[in-house]
């Protein structure tokens, strides 16, 4: 077998591992998936009446509260599903770092880059079921999108390119981290960011400072290619800065996590 042949086996193998810790341990993964869904529940239901009644949106009938701010809001949940994937893969790339496995690992002959790659392809896949939980559950409050079967496989292409780059950069946290305490904190202002952007409410309805940060950060154009390939809103050059971003991020992510995991070799 080739050099490549054998990554490629290895990193299956922790494929697998990373998945059957998933469901062996499935607290990590249930929280994961109920942050969103608790605010999506929380901001149609609670403070949709109030925040789409100067959005706009679909009339729908029986008057209920936040029923036309559904199409606005379940975009930029969706994306903080995405984000949410990262907590778990710091917290599971930093306890197999601080409890001795990845020690016993080197000992082996197993490629060095199938440890990174089994976590991250890992979290990638469980975050995309948990984005598809979220979709199903907006979809029975109301959500309604109008996207084409090409417009579905664009948004699912942005979301994992997204995905991609967050556990990157979680599993590069997740290496630096003392301790699991810290790494849970570290990707915390992943989680968040989206609040800051156009995910809850549009950056026009923002004072000049936010609205400033909430146009350029990371996170808008990528919120408003989803809404506009899930809803056919205008997307302008979002999509090619979205791109741009998810791009970007992947490179920094996994040159820093390389960057970490053979500086922890050498130690």
């Amino acid at each position: 077998m080739s050099t490549l042949s054998y990554a490629v086996r290895d990193s299956t193998t922790m494929v697998r591992r990373n998945l059957k810790h998933a469901l062996r341990y499935p607290s990590m993964t249930v929280s994961v998936v109920a942050m969103p869904l608790v605010m999506l529940l929380l901001f149609n239901y609670v403070f949709g009446g109030a925040l789409g009644s100067g959005i706009g949106g679909r009339p729908t009938g029986g008057g209920e509260p936040g029923a036309a701010y559904i199409d606005y809001v379940a975009p930029g949940i969706i994306l903080m599903a995405a984000t949410s994937g990262a907590l778990s893969t710091a917290i599971s790339v930093c306890s197999d770092m601080t409890e001795g496995i990845v020690n016993r690992f080197r000992t082996m002959s197993i490629s060095r880059a199938s440890f990174l790659t089994g976590h991250v392809v890992g979290s990638v896949l469980q975050t995309l079921v948990s984005i598809a939980l979220v979709v199903g559950v907006a979809l029975l409050m109301g959500f309604r999108p109008t996207a084409t079967p090409v417009e579905w496989l664009a948004t699912v292409g942005v979301l994992t390119l997204l995905i991609l780059a967050l556990t990157w950069l979680a599993a590069a946290m997740g290496l630096i981290a003392k301790n699991v305490e810290t790494a849970s904190n570290m990707p915390m202002p992943l989680t968040f960011l989206p609040f800051l952007g156009s995910a809850i409410v549009p950056p026009e309805s923002m004072p000049a400072g936010l609205r400033w940060f909430a146009e350029y950060q990371p996170f808008t154009p990528i919120i408003e290619t989803l809404r506009g390939l899930l809803m056919g809103t205008p997307i302008g050059n979002s999509g090619l800065i979205a791109l741009a971003w998810c791009l970007g991020l992947t490179l920094a992510g996994y040159l820093w996590a390389r960057a970490a995991f053979h500086r922890d070799a050498r130690r």
